[in-house]
């Protein structure tokens, strides 16, 4: 098959962190026999001269590239932050719409796999009825947990569902919820999202900590992910005080970037938890593996979740996960010997830690169990039901 993927979360040699888990799973779809995949992923158009450093950084994504040899369009679209977001959809389409033409002529495409209902699974189901191409559109978390309460997107969600030839969930709660839009639950095929089983492995902790500069002795726990309320930092950081007499050496690490950063830091001066909790920020995906194995325990929070990667990716390092049961949580934390459950609240929180980092944890049956659902898995059953969408309309 000739793939075009649709997606404006799309890695970039500019912002490298973004959308890994797409690049993962279109890499390893391209790698399958007979496939190829091309990639179309807008982003705004921002001037460079304006002095806006967070969004400069648009201006600087180059307009093609080549990544793991998969090649990127990042064609430019208007955009103006929350005002014009009903009709990013629209734009995006409008954006992509001469050069999707070109491509598809220059080598025809024979279906359309999109990333996030909308806007971008709306631009794409517009460009596949300009193609005559299929459209399966992926379903990932805040397109379907956040945008339904928008008056004006709910509708837009429903279009794009109900017009696709088909969807992805990443968990069985976020197709549920895509039900509950009204599509029917023969259109939907959950698809959990893969790890990255070359990088995501076990490393020693003694090492692990050397190479990060962390203590030696003593608990560490982490929490990685976009520093934002829905994630729950401020949460940990308040159960990390309640238990600072009894476990004086505790570390917390807090890794990612996002608005709610000064939040956090506030927090840690008022809790004076300035040498127990740390924001070391974004961190390269790369270096990820030596945080998973240098804690002995990793935590999530969260409100709203589809299908959290860093919570198979702490296990495919051996590390135990606290976390609450938001979205697809509960569809990876499968077994107690995987880890624990607690209620979003400060009590509950301390209390998962204190049990979990009395217990003994088997380390390395963690790591095999979630070493066992690959991106070549992934691929494989992305490839046959984009199959099943494609086939029909030959006929």
């Amino acid at each position: 098959m000739r793939i075009l993927t649709f997606t404006s979360l799309y890695p970039s040699r500019v912002n490298p962190l973004q959308g890994i888990f797409i690049h993962q799973r279109v890499v390893h779809l391209a790698r399958r026999p007979g496939n190829s995949v091309e990639v179309i992923a807008p982003v705004p158009y921002f001037p460079s001269w304006l002095p806006l450093p967070r969004w400069r950084q648009f201006s600087e994504i180059p307009r093609e590239e080549e990544i793991d040899g998969v090649r990127i369009h990042y064609p430019r679209y208007p955009l103006l932050p929350r005002i014009s977001m009903p009709a990013h959809g629209m734009l995006m389409y409008l954006s992509s719409l001469s050069l999707a033409l070109r491509l598809h002529r220059e080598k025809t495409f024979d279906c359309i796999d999109a990333h996030f209902v909308y806007p971008d699974g709306f631009a794409a189901v517009r460009l596949g009825k300009r193609l005559g191409l299929p459209v399966v559109v992926s379903a990932r978390g805040t397109d379907i947990n956040v945008y339904p309460s928008f008056r004006l997107i709910r509708p837009m969600l429903r279009w794009t569902l109900t017009h696709a030839a088909g969807a992805i969930a990443v968990s069985a709660d976020l197709r549920n919820k895509v039900i509950a839009l009204g599509i029917p639950e023969a259109k939907i095929q959950v698809i959990a999202n893969g790890v990255d089983t070359a990088r995501f492995h076990p490393l020693d902790a003694k090492s692990a900590r050397k190479q990060l500069g962390l203590p030696e002795g003593g608990p560490i726990a982490v929490s990685v992910g976009s520093l934002i309320e829905s994630k729950g930092h401020h949460l940990l950081i308040a159960s990390v005080a309640k238990l600072a007499a009894q476990f004086p050496k505790l570390r917390l690490y807090v890794i990612g970037e996002g608005v709610y950063r000064a939040n956090l830091e506030e927090l840690v001066r008022e809790k004076q938890l300035q040498n127990k909790v740390f924001l070391p920020g974004n961190r390269p995906n790369e270096e990820l593996p030596l945080w998973f194995s240098a804690a002995d325990l990793s935590c999530l929070m969260s409100s709203r979740e589809g299908w959290p990667n860093v919570v198979p990716e702490a296990l495919a390092c051996g590390t135990p996960v606290l976390a609450t049961r938001a979205g697809g949580i509960p569809e990876i934390l499968t077994s107690p010997e995987l880890g624990m459950f607690v209620e979003r609240n400060v009590d509950s929180i301390a209390a998962g830690l204190e049990q979990a980092l009395a217990r003994a944890w088997n380390r390395e049956e963690i790591a095999r169990h979630a070493r066992s659902r690959s991106w070549g898995t992934v691929a494989a059953e992305v490839e046959a039901f984009l199959k099943s969408k494609v086939e029909p309309s030959r006929e």
